[in-house]
């Protein structure tokens, strides 16, 4: 196969950059941040695997310098509600129409980052116990398979915890690779691994990886409170971009 025209190895490249800076930085977010610039030069067949595979990358990068907020009494609920749930997401994907399920989502995800801006005093959730981690492991689980939209519950969820920066990253960076290399997966058995997906892999993985660094650069030098700003205003981007997309 030969390259991709020269102008979408670029916007494919700024693309991965930026994912992968946000990915670094906040632990999440890679799929909502290349997709705006991947599928202006690509097959969403394509698409959806690449952004698996370069996650996943990313965030073993990262896996060293967030280790110490992972625990894994606190971990196990998500992940393994997470993994239940993308096999019946995917099932999912015939019965439910994806764009209003986007448009929904994006909605609630910027009401919710502008309360939570807005707010002096957050509301920290300490009922529920791992019931209650597991379910919001579950919904993320579920989108994961139904619409590449694993992040956003877990996030909300351990905001809305409390916990620190660490102990959120100990979450959101694991439990989003654990998902994402289940999707990757189920994208090899499918037969979506193709040639194109090989010449683009080649070109984002490493672009991903640099700007994962930078991130994890920046993530050392940022408090709770800018920490938690700066997931806000993900989550504000976030709900922007699948509004537009669900009316495109």
């Amino acid at each position: 196969m030969p390259l991709p025209p020269a102008g979408d190895i670029a916007i494919v490249v700024v693309g991965a950059l930026v994912a992968g800076f946000v990915n670094g930085l906040t632990g999440t977010g890679y799929a909502l941040m290349a997709l705006g610039f991947w599928l202006q030069a690509m097959s969403p067949v394509t698409a959806a695997p690449l952004v698996a595979i370069c996650s996943v990358a990313g965030h073993l990068q990262a896996l060293r310098s967030i280790w110490s907020g992972v625990r894994w009494p606190r971990l196990w609920p998500f992940l393994v509600a997470g993994l239940l749930g993308v096999p019946i997401g995917t099932s999912l994907l015939e019965q439910v129409q994806v764009q209003p399920l986007k448009l929904g989502v994006g909605i609630l995800l910027i009401f919710y980052s502008a309360w939570m801006g807005l707010v002096r005093r957050p509301p920290v959730v300490t009922v529920g116990g791992r019931p209650a981690d597991a379910a919001a492991g579950f919904i993320g689980g579920v989108m994961g398979g139904l619409a590449s939209l694993s992040g956003p519950a877990p996030t909300i969820w351990v905001q809305l915890r409390g916990w620190n920066k660490n102990e959120q990253r100990g979450v959101n960076q694991p439990f989003n690779m654990a998902v994402l290399a289940t999707a990757l997966l189920a994208a090899a058995i499918a037969g979506l691994l193709d040639l194109t997906f090989l010449v683009w892999a080649v070109i984002t993985v490493p672009t991903s990886l640099v700007g994962a660094r930078l991130g994890l650069m920046l993530y050392g030098r940022v408090n709770d409170a800018v920490f938690r700003l700066l997931v806000l205003v993900l989550l504000g981007l976030s709900g922007i971009t699948l509004i537009v997309t669900a009316l495109h």
